[in-house]
């Protein structure tokens, strides 16, 4: 059994459905510290021809709380107020018809708290790109908070009596392979290739990557970015 094990990022960028598709069970790492200025919460978007850089506003959001014990600010006008940026954004483009009612029925979703809603927003996206890997979040299930880094991830693929664990690439220095070559898991790292697709037909101007997962589905149909979510080399 192949797992991964990630913190919930809100509408993520490709690379991380690629890792998403890759494996059996995806753990959303979501009983460790809220990292202030990350991805839980913010992502970005193509609004008139420029990357644009989205925030889903939190309440008392703090390196000192568990992502899970975050909650979304009170004032409800955010959702309205990103859908109608995404409306003005990607009207136009060729997917919007389809993908606007899921877009609506992520951002909609009746929670206030920020782990709940990534959780629902990749079960949909899943859904939708027809991604069948298993999703769970950390803080319902394995009761090991007290171990630390590389123990936990670990402690975690033992639990799942997992054989292969996939890591983004950016913990190549984190993480042992031959310590979990002794507990029987083969470890990788996952290394997203850059994908292009069209934006506009944006003759003469330089594509822009690496935006929301949202960006890739306005503009491709659903057998295209399947393919995209094979762009990757393991490591």
């Amino acid at each position: 059994m192949t797992l991964a094990i990630m913190q919930p990022y809100f509408l993520p960028y490709i690379g991380y459905m690629q890792l998403m598709n890759a494996v059996d069970t995806f753990v959303l790492y979501d009983d460790v510290a809220f990292i202030n200025r990350g991805w839980i919460n913010r992502n970005k978007l193509l609004i008139n021809g420029q990357e644009y850089l989205f925030t889903v506003p939190l309440k008392d959001a703090s390196q000192n709380k568990r992502i899970n014990e975050v909650h979304l600010a009170d004032d409800p006008k955010w959702r309205s107020k990103l859908l109608k940026t995404i409306e003005q954004g990607y009207r136009k483009a060729p997917y919007y018809q389809t993908v606007m009612p899921l877009t609506e029925k992520i951002i909609n979703f009746a929670t206030d708290s920020i782990s709940d809603l990534v959780h629902f927003s990749l079960v949909e996206l899943n859904q939708y790109l027809g991604i069948t890997t298993r999703l769970i979040a950390s803080s319902s299930i394995y009761n090991n908070a007290e171990l630390k880094a590389q123990e936990r991830i670990l402690d975690i693929c033992l639990q799942e009596k997992a054989t292969h664990y996939i890591n983004p690439i950016g913990g190549t220095e984190l993480y042992d392979k031959p310590l979990f070559a002794e507990a029987g898991i083969k470890l990788n790292f996952i290394k997203a290739n850059r994908v292009e697709y069209p934006q506009f037909n944006r003759v003469g101007n330089e594509f822009i990557p690496w935006l929301s997962t949202l960006d890739a589905l306005m503009f491709s149909d659903i057998a295209s970015v399947r393919v995209m979510m094979g762009e990757y080399e393991l490591v």
